[in-house]
């Protein structure tokens, strides 16, 4: 079977409850170039890979929520008629699409349903995210609401932020929802308006080097950046009352309206620069130029860093190993920051030697294991037939 997780699921919700469930999966993302721009009404260009989480669902006949994490061994159980936040982390990102879809006046009940998946946790791969839409996803089918996709992304983004507590922007749930196999998704994050831009891998593969640094987007720091883009916006906004977002600055307004010894100068340099690399990477992918993109993966990883302030020391030690390397074409951190994976382009028949060389001087300079996913792209969240 192309996806063995699903039948685990399947088993431990035919352990745990009484009938036949759905089966949803929903993969999670890299986001190839375009970092923490989406909140800031930017661009991303993130694809679907071939990593998900599963769910298995099912009515409960009451208005009870039953949850199970096969990962945790964990149960959880709360009530349509008093939805809240649980201590149970895992549990929340459930919990709150159920909220929103209450919220929101469409009518559902209670649920059984099983969680696992193989999206490394804490590998900036969006595993949150892909919870969210998978059970969004499920929840539709279940109970027939009709919702259109991307409304679909729009009620996990929702969860994540008033559940999980975190301001994350749509990215993450718009690529597990609308992931294309070998395509990118260039996505406007002011009018949603998206492309699927084909990406020709000919020889080369996405790998992901893990640092095994625990991030969390919850972390003040995530926030505090979005905070500071939104001060540089109003400080540009007293000469330029049309700005909005930093979508709509330029770095000539930007010079004149924030002083450059000021950090938010610098969060604000970074996004719209990123902005424009995105553009012109696209462009690069249309002809096929992997060599011109991967320079600018790491020119906006030298703006994550040192502009930015997202990255940690093994992050750029990871991109530094791998920078003067004729078979990595490009390379920079990948997600909200401070730990998490670098994603490289690496050329497949030198992705074993460059694993090993860099998991020796990364256990050596950092006193850290290495962990290398190479992903393909895929498709998004989606039914699996069971018996197909």
């Amino acid at each position: 079977m192309k996806y063995p997780i699903a039948r685990d699921v399947q088993v431990s919700f035919k352990e745990q409850y009484e009938g036949v469930p759905l089966i949803v999966r929903s993969p999670g993302r890299v986001n190839i170039i375009g970092e923490h721009t989406d909140y800031n009404e930017g661009f991303v260009l993130p694809a679907a890979i071939d990593k998900a989480i599963y769910i298995a669902l099912g009515k409960s006949g009451d208005n009870k929520i039953r949850l199970y994490a096969n990962e945790y061994n964990e149960n959880h159980e709360s009530s349509l008629d008093n939805l809240h936040p649980s201590e149970q982390q895992w549990a929340n990102y459930i919990l709150g699409v159920a909220a929103q879809l209450v919220k929101r006046g469409y009518s559902i009940s209670g649920f059984n349903l099983v969680v696992d998946g193989d999206v490394p946790l804490g590998a900036g791969l969006s595993s949150s995210a892909a919870v969210e839409c998978a059970v969004a996803f499920g929840l539709n089918e279940l109970f027939n609401l009709k919702i259109p996709k991307s409304d679909l992304a729009e009620i996990a983004q929702k969860a994540e932020h008033e559940y999980a507590g975190v301001l994350c922007g749509i990215m993450d749930q718009f690529a597990s929802v609308h992931g294309r196999a070998e395509h990118v998704i260039k996505l406007d994050c002011r009018s949603m308006e998206y492309e699927y831009v084909p990406i020709k891998m000919e020889g080369i593969k996405i790998v992901l080097f893990n640092t095994n640094v625990k991030h969390s987007l919850a972390s003040t720091e995530y926030n505090t950046r979005r905070k500071q883009c939104e001060e540089g916006v109003a400080m540009v906004r007293k000469a330029y009352p049309e700005v909005h977002s930093l979508r709509n600055i330029t770095m000539d307004m930007l010079n004149k309206q924030v002083p450059r010894q000021d950090k938010i100068y610098d969060r604000c340099k970074y996004v719209i620069n990123e902005n424009e690399r995105l553009l012109t990477g696209c462009a690069d992918l249309q002809t096929g130029n992997l060599q011109a993109l991967g320079k600018k993966m790491f020119q906006t990883h030298e703006g994550l860093s040192k502009e930015y302030e997202v990255s940690c020391k093994e992050l750029d030690f990871l991109v530094n190993a791998v920078k003067g390397n004729p078979s990595v074409l490009g390379a920079r951190m990948m997600g909200g920051g401070f730990g998490g994976c670098t994603i490289n382009l690496v050329k497949e028949n030198e992705i074993e030697n460059i694993t090993q060389l860099l998991a020796s001087s990364y256990q050596k300079e950092m006193d850290k294991e290495l962990t290398s996913y190479i992903v393909q792209t895929d498709n998004g969240t989606g039914i699996i037939d069971m018996n197909a």
